[in-house]
């Protein structure tokens, strides 16, 4: 399995329209190499039929060699279809290997470790008599955090989970935002001219 991103980049309308006839090209190759081809996140373009941009998960054996073939700058080479006469017809788009975004890992409890322990500082007898603060540990991500608010462990403990819940999906999020922020960067990154690819309705 691998991810293509495709983009427009910051060129007209054109590049929107030849961006869709190139990833109908894509698709068309993609079933003749017995691979499948999902649209995993899309943005339209302003006119219907097009994209600004789109993310494309390939599946199947040799999907990354394929993609490898349809990488680089692309060129739809065509007369527009929106301004007759207009001279130009080359319109570039880009695309680009996809990091695969790694699945957010659901939290389970029983994927972390609780160990009891003495708590420090102030609080007087009752704080020190017993091991009633929790030291957790979320095995998947690393994330340790030590809970003393609570003079029963068992509520500690719980305490202890809910930051540990919290923590990992801020980390989902966190991953989700460096993904969006990482396929943003790359509608300025186009490069015209010197196509790896030119296609012709």
């Amino acid at each position: 399995m691998t991810d293509l991103f495709l983009s427009a980049g910051r060129g007209p309308q054109e590049c929107a329209w030849a961006l869709a006839r190139l990833l109908s090209r894509l698709e068309a190759d993609a079933g003749r190499h017995r691979l499948a081809t999902t649209r995993v996140e899309t943005v339209p373009g302003d006119r219907p039929g097009t994209w600004r941009s789109v993310l494309l998960r390939i599946t199947g054996v040799g999907a990354e060699a394929f993609a490898a073939g349809w990488t680089g700058t692309l060129c739809w080479q065509a007369a527009s279809p929106y301004r007759p006469g207009h001279g130009r017809k080359n319109w570039y788009v880009t695309a680009r290997p996809h990091r695969v975004d790694v699945a957010a890992t659901p939290f389970r409890e029983a994927d972390v470790e609780f160990v009891p322990c003495r708590t420090g500082g102030p609080g007087g007898q009752h704080r020190n008599k017993a091991s009633t603060a929790v030291r957790a540990t979320h095995r998947p991500s690393g994330h340790v955090v030590v809970v003393d608010t609570e003079r029963h462990l068992h509520l500690n403990r719980r305490i202890a989970a809910e930051l540990l819940r919290r923590r990992v999906v801020e980390d989902g999020e966190a991953a989700r935002r460096a993904g969006a922020t990482a396929r943003w960067r790359i509608h300025d990154e186009l490069v015209r001219g010197d196509p790896t690819r030119v296609e012709r309705p």
